[in-house]
């Protein structure tokens, strides 16, 4: 019998480890198409921008306003612009890599279609391209450009994905592994009456500037009243936010504080599966004793920016959610190159972004927890008023 937490794990995999770019997602939008046509139960739509919506096929009537929880399909990645000769070619490249990360870097590119193979190649130069930056890289093998076109996708040549102790490696969890959680936690939400208003939404392009998340926006592919979940693999700061130290409940990012209304109402059923509630709501919350077997964290996560920001600017209630990442957008001794430290930016080198299982285990249960429980939280205002109205005594 193959455990839930078993499927989990291969979806993570096998998203993670597909091609994707901004404005070229195809590969994972089949994936997910593919996903939704073994649950008759769920429907999947897309809006006029190419962004996901999976919802109930037969929508029933919960009381509560829609909740989505969103992530993107897209990562920083390369796209092919030109065929300059038999084996070189010019790419642009989508996405936020310092550039040191580009000397001389492997890259490898995907022709479209299924089945097509993979061509490999270094890159020779970067340069300020019209829209995006581009590079000049020449292929391993003589001819290789000749199965290319225009618009096909490269990223770094990097390992398979694999599992190293308690941290799985791939080629980019930022935001598949998000896209995977949120298909995991949806698979168990779906029968569940209390969750008939949860939905998924998966964007494109957000790389660029959150282009798919502000056109869902315009489009009004969630209603008004929407609450919305945003997930991430946000950059870990081993101090202050660590990888295996559990999902994060994100109260902002580098550009704004998020919905505190929503946040805390998520951080809540955070420290209910933690069994950190106090009943009184006056008295700090006490860990239960022996030591929780669930780990999260509240952090406020400005190492990037997020969706989050644009649904606030748009007028939606929205948060994040996000699991801790290393290597973020494939920059292996990141600290260091910013740092500017001459040795570290001589030799450095793109590598596998990483994540801890626990900490993505740890985000599915949170959805699947918010899911069923985060339209029964309490306003911050109710449980003010309380203690007002048992403490006010002093002031008189």
């Amino acid at each position: 019998m193959t455990l839930p937490a078993d499927i989990h794990r291969r979806w993570l995999r096998e998203l993670t480890a597909l091609p994707t770019a901004a404005g070229k997602e195809q590969r994972v939008v089949e994936w997910i198409r593919g996903w939704a046509s073994e649950r008759p139960d769920l429907a999947l739509r897309s809006d006029p921008s190419g962004n996901l919506v999976i919802e109930r096929a037969r929508p029933t009537g919960s009381g509560s306003p829609p909740l989505f929880i969103t992530a993107h399909m897209d990562h920083p990645a390369f796209v092919v612009e030109r065929i300059v000769a038999p084996s070189t070619i010019t790419l642009s490249f989508r996405g936020g890599v310092m550039d040191p990360y580009f000397r001389e870097a492997r890259v490898r590119v995907f022709p479209a279609g299924s089945g097509a193979g993979s061509v490999s190649g270094t890159v020779l130069e970067k340069s300020k391209g019209s829209r995006f930056p581009e590079c000049l890289v020449e292929l391993d093998e003589e001819g290789a450009a000749d199965g290319l076109a225009p618009g096909d996708i490269g990223r770094w040549e990097l390992p398979e994905p694999s599992v190293e102790g308690d941290t799985f490696h791939t080629h980019a969890c930022d935001d598949l592994a998000a896209v995977a959680a949120a298909l995991a936690a949806m698979d168990e939400l779906r029968e569940s009456p209390e969750a008939a208003h949860v939905r998924l939404l998966f964007t494109r392009a957000e790389e660029i500037g959150f282009v798919g998340a502000i056109a869902a926006c315009k489009h009004g592919t969630m209603p008004r009243d929407s609450r919305i979940l945003a997930l991430e693999n946000s950059r870990s700061y081993p101090a202050d936010s660590p990888i295996g130290g559990g999902p994060i409940v994100r109260v902002g990012d580098r550009l704004s504080t998020f919905s505190p209304t929503l946040t805390a109402a998520v951080a809540k059923v955070a420290e209910v599966l933690a069994g950190e509630t106090s009943h009184n709501p006056g008295v700090p919350a006490t860990p239960a004793a022996p030591a929780p077997t669930y780990h999260w964290q509240r952090k406020l996560m400005p190492g990037g920016a997020c969706e989050a920001t644009a649904y606030q600017a748009y007028g939606y209630d929205a948060t994040c959610l996000c699991l801790p990442l290393g290597n973020y957008h494939n920059m292996a001794n990141l600290a260091a190159v910013q740092a500017g430290d001459a040795e570290a930016v001589a030799s450095a080198k793109v590598g596998r972004e990483y994540i801890a299982l626990e900490d993505y285990a740890g985000l599915v249960r949170l959805l699947v927890a918010c899911g069923l429980t985060l339209s029964q939280a309490q306003s911050p205002l109710v449980r003010l008023e309380r203690l007002y109205e048992d403490h006010r005594f002093v002031l008189e």
